[in-house]
């Protein structure tokens, strides 16, 4: 219950600040953070932001593409730097860090390629939980950065064009329906992994 209602209050601080003036300052903020420490992510503000203002919906887009990238490179330096002192704490606190044993006990470069995308675009597995895997397994920084940008940033300009074109209607269906799109999100393009590592000769699916 305790959880529960300490989510809740973040959630609803964090909707809460998209009416402030420093609002685009404060979805910079929490898009960075939620990539390596915060809870709530950035698409909680982001949406009312894109919908009060749609002519800057897609500098909103940018604007959080950016932070959570550098919010990103910040989680991988986290995990590569000081996985023991900082990243295990902060994933304990939220309680992930039996998903993130489990996810590093299966980390190979397939499987944490396919993560980087999941978790961009759908949250799956959740974004701060991969950003410190990657600097564990020390990927490639430089697929790292371009993998944050292209996932976030397809994430971030698509309810950018939602918004824009379809307004309160499409905000009021997204909210509600979040997780069912982003486990969809997640469970094709899992599936399209797959396909095409059958396609390309291994025709087998290992952790």
């Amino acid at each position: 219950m305790t959880d529960r209602f300490m989510l809740r209050a973040l959630y609803n601080w964090t909707l809460s600040l998209a009416s402030r003036k420093s609002a685009e300052a404060w979805l910079a903020v929490i898009a960075f953070v939620e990539s390596s420490v915060f809870l709530v992510p950035a698409d909680v503000l982001f949406l009312p932001m894109a919908l009060a203002r749609p002519k800057l919906a897609y500098r909103f887009a940018a604007v959080a593409t950016l932070a959570s990238t550098l919010g990103g490179i910040a989680g991988y330096y986290i995990g590569y730097l000081a996985y023991e002192a900082l990243a295990k704490p902060v994933l304990a606190f939220y309680g992930k860090l039996a998903a993130f044993e489990g996810l590093k006990s299966c980390a190979s470069e397939d499987t944490l390629v396919m993560l980087l995308v999941t978790s961009g675009l759908a949250h799956l597995p959740p974004i701060k939980v991969v950003t410190i895997l990657a600097g564990v397994a020390q990927v490639s920084f430089i697929f790292f950065v371009l993998s944050c940008i292209l996932a976030r940033g397809a994430r971030f300009f698509a309810l950018a064009w939602a918004l824009q074109r379809y307004g309160e209607e499409i905000r009021l269906f997204i909210e509600k329906r979040l997780g069912l799109l982003a486990a969809l999100a997640a469970a094709v393009l899992i599936g399209l992994y797959l396909a095409v590592k059958y396609l390309a000769g291994s025709g087998t699916a290992t952790c």
